[in-house]
């Protein structure tokens, strides 16, 4: 049965039914229109191939058309025949909004103020999963999703909270004439605004982003765009490849991730090349499905590509390549051709060279490039599975610990991979912070599962299924795993943003190469897999130009040396030192 939105709206769309569109289409959703003056509801079938409409509007939009469906004569089929469910939102007027839940309640609904900042909001876990990863969680929200938003009053006897604190409701579900209806007290986020802050926090845009998700989410499930599977990894900036480093002590590592079930990727200095401990080198080896290597910037000096000067970024992609390239030879560890940034930092410029480089994505913690005012980015642009703004070059996004569960949990609801970044020093407690922190991510309500860094950005697209036998694809990496998991032939149309398409050199199947086609800001291409089989997907550019390697001066390779080694004492020598007198001092 076809999952379908009818989208009701007044003749000339508010701001509110435009936002509430350009969701519908960033999830991929079916959906039809209608204008409240010309209202019908949609064809019933008993037999045959369904289509089971969901009904999306407005709170004034219902009202304009409520008579009608409570007419028999207009109503002769029933609405729950036709309708899965309704999705209600406010247009800015609480009070209206408030009259029509208390309509379809049969009991009165209040509008009421908002509530202070120090609220503990809590996201209901339904048996009916409507909340997905979120479901359970509680939620400070800042002063920014506050606003000046109203929420609904309700004691529970008569409706379900789903987003509440005590008997303020800001999502809540009611049924009428057997139909579940989803009210949210908020008006819904416009996606194609500019992203102001750092990243997108969903405690900023709470009440207007997330009952929506819910909503969309979990009605349109199977017919959305989604993600194959929810990956995550564990990203560790900077050590060396020693038995110790700072706080981190490998072996350590090693046996927490076996009882947690997590993985990590090394955030690796090329630099570094050289020094790394064989013992440790095997224990990578030995142990590949936890531990990995990505590249960390080359020299990683301040600011190393955040440069505007295409020759010499170009110089330093080549150099942090080749130089991970002379470690796997000297030492037999792979590594997965993904770039962090050094202090997060990179310009618009840089992106073009890694891309033509040879890597695959960059993972970052940073989504803004230097200076930022050269690149807007739209909240829309941070929803999708990754950041393709920069020369149509995924960047992933990831996120300190601090940022709170409920961001990991937001990320993983939107279809994101969960990556983490965090420092040596935050073992300084015997580990005991990453381990609650673990715990919280497995407590997910969709479980994760960890991999290494290079296959959680191979995993990293998202599908939807549009008939039988029959899957659409976006692509983000260089690299995407696709698997048949069905017992069926499968069809796959595979597309991939790219605005200059004359600078693919090749698409492989595996080794087979496969034929693509150039369409507007995209390339698409066709793949059939056999059932339970996968391929692997890779898309090669070509070099944007001949790489000269300027001889760098004595100063700054003596730079370079002293501010490694500087690093290395504050982190093995300092900071426990410093860890440690502060356990002295405590009483």
């Amino acid at each position: 049965m076809q999952e379908k939105a009818l989208f009701l709206s007044d003749d000339s769309l508010s701001k509110y039914d435009r936002r509430v569109k350009r969701l519908l289409e960033f999830f991929g959703v079916p959906h039809e229109m209608q204008s409240t003056t010309d209202f019908q509801l949609p064809e019933y079938r008993s037999a045959g191939i369904n289509t089971s409409y969901r009904l999306v509007c407005a709170a004034q939009n219902l009202a304009r058309v409520i008579e009608k469906l409570r007419d028999p004569s207009f109503n002769s089929g029933g609405f729950a025949q036709r309708f899965h469910s309704v999705f209600l939102y406010s247009d800015g007027d609480p009070v209206a909004l408030a009259k029509i839940a208390s309509e379809l309640a049969g009991k009165r609904i209040s509008s009421l103020p908002a509530v202070g900042n120090e609220t503990e909001w809590h996201v209901a876990d339904e048996p009916d999963g409507i909340c997905g990863t979120m479901s359970g969680l509680r939620v400070h929200p800042t002063s920014a999703a506050l606003g000046s938003c109203e929420f609904l009053g309700t004691d529970g006897s008569f409706a379900t909270p789903l987003i509440s604190a005590g008997d303020t409701t800001a999502f809540l579900k009611l049924t009428w004439q057997e139909v579940p209806f989803f009210i949210s007290s908020a008006p819904p986020l416009g996606i194609d605004t500019e992203l102001v802050t750092l990243n997108f926090d969903v405690r900023d845009h709470l009440f207007s982003a997330l009952p929506v998700v819910c909503y969309l989410r979990w009605a349109f499930r199977d017919s959305s765009w989604n993600t194959p599977e929810s990956s995550a990894c564990l990203v560790l900036d900077d050590p060396l490849l020693r038995a110790r480093y700072g706080f981190l002590r490998y072996r350590e590592l090693l046996a927490l991730m076996k009882e947690l079930r997590f993985s990590t990727s090394i955030a690796f200095i090329p630099w570094n090349w050289r020094r790394s401990d064989p013992k440790v080198v095997q224990l990578f080896r030995d142990n590949p499905e936890y531990y990995s290597l990505c590249v960390h910037g080359s020299d990683h000096t301040s600011g190393e590509f955040a440069i505007s000067d295409r020759l010499q970024l170009r110089a330093i992609a080549w150099e942090a390549d080749n130089r991970m390239s002379l470690h796997q030879r000297r030492t037999g560890l792979e590594y997965d051709r993904v770039m962090v940034f050094p202090q997060g930092i990179f310009s618009k410029e840089a992106i073009p060279e890694l891309k033509h480089a040879g890597f695959d994505a960059v993972v970052n913690t940073e989504v803004h490039s230097s200076p930022a005012s050269e690149q807007k980015l739209t909240i829309s642009d941070v929803w999708d599975v990754a950041v393709m703004a920069y020369s149509d070059f995924p960047i992933y996004g990831r996120r300190y610990p601090t940022d709170g569960i409920e961001n990991f949990a937001f990320d993983q609801f939107l279809g994101k991979p969960c990556l983490v970044v965090i420092h040596h020093d935050f073992c300084r407690d015997g580990y005991a912070r990453l381990v609650e922190f673990i715990r919280q991510m497995n407590a997910i309500k969709a479980p994760l599962l960890w991999h290494r860094l290079g296959d959680v950005v191979r995993r990293g697209y998202r599908q939807r299924q549009v008939s039988p036998g029959f899957v659409e694809i976006e692509m983000y990496g260089n690299k995407i795993l696709v698997e048949n998991r069905s017992e069926r032939a499968m069809n796959y149309f595979v597309r991939r943003r790219e605005r200059e398409p004359k600078s693919i050199e090749s698409l492989h199947a595996g080794t087979r190469r496969l034929a693509w086609e150039a369409v507007d800001d995209h390339i698409e291409f066709k793949l059939e897999l056999g059932p339970n089989e996968s391929m692997l997907l890779t898309l090669g550019f070509k070099p944007i130009g001949e790489v000269v390697l300027g001889r760098k001066t004595l100063a700054h390779r003596a730079r370079t040396r002293l501010r490694r080694y500087l690093s290395e004492a504050r982190d093995n020598y300092l900071a426990p030192a410093r860890a440690r007198m502060v356990a002295f001092s405590r009483p």
